[in-house]
């Protein structure tokens, strides 16, 4: 039988994984998180984002949710992991200094209602962002050596696959401020816009 990429840890690592990584590591330091901050990795997976931010952020604390126990049963150490729904985090309000999400938000049955609750677990001040692939371009990473990828909101092109949610001009009752992100690779410029300061 073959194994669902989706669920198992060792699947996705053997397909994704190593773009994940990649895309990880240069996304991060783009964010301008100062040190010892509190980190919240929604739709974790398999563990690239939250190992990146214990890389290059030096966080005070990183904890990582996925809905998937396939996905946690493999992460690394130096991070807390939990199943939860990026749908209603387990946290109390104004938890977190850093509210990121790689790859997963455009998976959630309900996207826009896990935006709101990535808002409302961060901080006065907090950068909250994610990101998706590049559907626009086919996925073509899979194909060609590392092609990029593109944030949202405002990741649709194309309409190939799905979209981030946008964070609407409140929420969690405070205004959200929106700055664009490029992540430069191989391929060109990709710009992003999916880094909020609430």
């Amino acid at each position: 039988m073959i194994p669902d990429v989706w669920a198992e840890h060792a699947a996705y690592e053997a397909y994704i994984g190593r773009w994940s990584r990649r895309v990880a590591a240069a996304f991060v330091p783009r964010l301008g998180v100062a040190p010892g901050r509190r980190w919240l990795d929604v739709g974790c997976g398999t563990g690239a984002l939250a190992a990146a931010v214990l890389a290059v952020a030096d966080p005070a604390e990183v904890i990582g949710v996925d809905p998937s126990l396939g996905f946690l049963t493999g992460v690394g150490a130096g991070a807390l992991f939990c199943a939860a729904d990026a749908r209603a985090l387990p946290f109390p309000d104004g938890t977190f200094d850093a509210v990121v999400s790689g790859l997963a938000l455009n998976f959630v049955p309900d996207p826009t209602r896990a935006a709101a609750e990535l808002a409302r677990v961060a901080r006065p001040g907090a950068v909250v962002a994610a990101y998706v692939w590049d559907y626009a371009d086919g996925m073509q990473m899979l194909l060609l050596l590392g092609r990029g990828v593109r944030c949202g909101p405002g990741g649709r092109g194309g309409g190939r696959g799905p979209a981030l949610p946008a964070l609407p001009a409140r929420a969690a009752g405070r205004s959200v401020a929106r700055r664009r992100l490029s992540l430069g690779d191989r391929g060109g410029d990709r710009r992003a816009d999916g880094v909020h300061r609430l």
